[in-house]
């Protein structure tokens, strides 16, 4: 079985490899992955996996990867994943998600027509989420409220345009908050987690900052989340979309509790204006039933496990001792 994932260095590339290589997958698999820049999180793994170093948006290495290659099954995962950095950098949002699933898609038409592909979207293709809309399910109305939304949205309608198109095998997830170790301090529980170990390590004052506590996600461990990857290649429809998540709501500020409760040292809180987004919905929660009836799949990692997990993994970064250690 030959797998092509596309940023395979990534948080969530790499966590998809590493569970296609454990034993609880046990089944045999020839994994190649694309790697744009840094490949720090799969250097454990490195003589198990293929891997192409290269740019997406190069659409002639595009296509002497897939032809080369030629994958039964394709994890689309390179993609821009900063949603409050592509307020800075619209272009560079659009530019990464759009033109590299292009590159990926014009090839696998050329040269896969029969391969399955995964193309993750997200749940900021809703957006401007309203209360009557709750829970999410895949016909509620896309209302993209950030640059990253918009490229999101144009990834999921591009995906099922080649399957109307040209046949193409294309299943769309539009995955909700996933979180756990590896993951980029871009985003909230890796940022409050990070904080933690360096005032712990002495690298920092111990004062928190933090952005919109009041906001409440759908949080699912990225373990989680990759094992639902692999069944919605699997099982999902062609040509269909799923939203994937916990189906439950989570605020901000329990995931700061729960890390908070974890440090080993006191540590106030104060607000950051600079990690308030220029666009946020209060409460965003998914209806994952589309998925649960199709796949079986439950999330098996509770919020605590998780992030115990991010946490230990930067006192391992930052060589901050974690409690009695």
């Amino acid at each position: 079985m030959r797998v092509l994932i596309t940023g395979i260095s990534g948080f969530v590339g790499s966590a998809l490899a590493g569970y296609l290589l454990s034993d609880s997958f046990n089944q045999p698999v020839e994994i190649h992955g694309t790697v744009h820049r840094a490949d720090g999180r799969i250097q454990e793994m490195r003589d198990r996996l293929c891997l192409h170093k290269g740019d997406l948006r190069n659409s002639s290495w595009a296509d002497q990867v897939v032809r080369s290659v030629k994958p039964q099954y394709v994890f689309h995962l390179a993609a821009w994943s900063d949603v409050r950095a592509s307020w800075d950098q619209p272009w560079a949002a659009y530019e990464l998600n759009i033109s590299c699933q292009l590159n990926l898609l014009e090839a696998m038409r050329r040269h896969t027509p029969d391969a399955r592909v995964l193309v993750v979207a997200s749940s900021e293709v809703y957006g401007l989420i309203r209360p009557d809309d709750l829970p999410v399910d895949e016909e509620t109305p896309l209302r993209p409220n950030s640059p990253y939304g918009i490229s999101k949205v144009a990834q999921d309608l591009m995906a099922q345009q080649y399957w109307f198109n040209y046949g193409l095998a294309t299943v769309r997830v539009r995955s909700f908050n996933h979180i756990g170790p590896g993951q980029s301090d871009s985003f909230v529980a890796s940022a409050f987690a990070r904080q933690i170990s360096e005032i712990e390590g002495g690298l920092l004052a111990p004062v928190l900052k933090v952005g919109n506590l009041e906001a409440e996600r759908d949080y699912t461990d990225v373990r989680d989340m990759v094992r639902a990857y692999w069944l919605a290649l699997q099982h999902g429809e062609a040509g269909g979309v799923y939203n994937v998540g916990a189906g439950s709501a989570v605020p901000v500020q329990a995931l700061l509790d729960i890390l908070l409760g974890l440090s080993s040292v006191p540590i106030s809180v104060e607000q950051d204006p600079e990690r308030l987004r220029p666009s946020d919905a209060p409460r965003i929660v998914c209806n994952p039933e589309r998925f649960y009836r199709t796949t079986n799949w439950v999330p098996a990692i509770s919020l605590r496990e998780s992030l115990t997990d991010v946490l230990r993994y930067w006192r391992g970064r930052t060589g901050a001792l974690s409690p009695g250690g």
